[in-house]
């Protein structure tokens, strides 16, 4: 029986080819050449004697593979080594992340519950003051209320607010409904188109969208307006909503928000430039 080894196939190069390249494992961790070969003998992975690289021993003292999913010429970040970039700084994945000046509620779902930064107000313009948006609704009221008036009373005559004969509280009903109304329009146009009315461009504060600070354009300008003078409609219990509304921007936090900012995702900020006040 003889016992010479099999020679190697057809295009193969011999077992102990000094100038055969070492045979590194593929990145799925599995050894290149563990197939059997066709003749039945399987191939050596070992490094030889004559292999560059090699130790002599036939194998021994070889590095191990690397585990799979390993990048090549590197250790993967889950292994201990610091990721690309460094560690990120605190808050970076916050809801507030991402928004200009360094974050703040331009950024992500205004209303996702924990802020994420330690100041909420970080990257939009100052609020603006409550007495200036108080003003600017007394002024706006003046714009739309006194011309309505006096062309209601024109078309239906004089009018007693303080009778409780039935002719006047029909009078009555029909100016407030209509003044309502064209309040309505004025406002949910004037916001639309330049998230200002007349007086909040006097008090130099405007109306912007929470979550970017933009001009809040259809849906958001009408919605705030119809929440503002819709409910005044209803008798007795529409002032009481109304006087809350208007009162709410009082304890709101952080945003001084009155009932039909937060209908709209809206808040009331300065058009003045310069910094917020109270921040560093």
């Amino acid at each position: 029986m003889s016992t010479d080894q099999p020679r190697p196939g057809p295009g193969e190069p011999p077992e102990n080819d000094p100038f055969q390249k070492p045979q590194e494992p593929p990145a799925g961790g599995a050894p290149r050449n563990s197939a059997p070969r066709e003749n039945g003998s399987p191939r050596n992975n070992a490094p030889h004697s004559g292999d560059s690289g090699g130790s002599g021993t036939g194998g021994e003292g070889g590095a191990p593979p690397p585990p799979e999913g390993a990048p090549p010429g590197g250790t993967s970040p889950s292994w201990g080594a610091p990721p690309p970039g460094g560690t990120p700084p605190p808050g970076a994945g916050g809801p507030y992340a991402g928004g200009p000046s360094g974050g703040g509620p331009y950024a992500g779902d205004p209303y996702g519950g924990q802020y994420g930064v330690a100041d909420p107000l970080a990257g939009m313009p100052p609020l603006a003051n409550r007495g200036r948006r108080l003003v600017a609704r007394i002024i706006d009221a003046i714009i739309v209320g006194v011309p309505v008036w006096l062309i209601m009373t024109a078309i239906v005559g004089g009018v007693d607010f303080f009778s409780t004969d039935g002719e006047m509280a029909g009078r009555q009903s029909t100016i407030s409904g209509v003044t309502l109304l064209v309040y309505l329009i004025y406002e949910g146009l004037m916001l639309s188109s330049r998230g200002q009315t007349v007086g909040k461009m006097a008090m130099k504060i405007r109306v912007a969208m929470l979550a970017d600070g933009s001009i809040p354009h259809g849906q958001p300008g009408w919605v705030r307006a119809a929440v503002y003078s819709l409910p005044e409609i209803v008798p007795c219990c529409g002032f009481i909503f109304w006087l809350i509304n208007v009162l709410w921007c009082t304890w709101d936090k952080p945003y001084q928000q009155c009932l039909h900012d937060k209908a709209a995702k809206t808040v009331v900020v300065s058009t003045e430039t310069g910094p917020r006040p109270g921040s560093a």
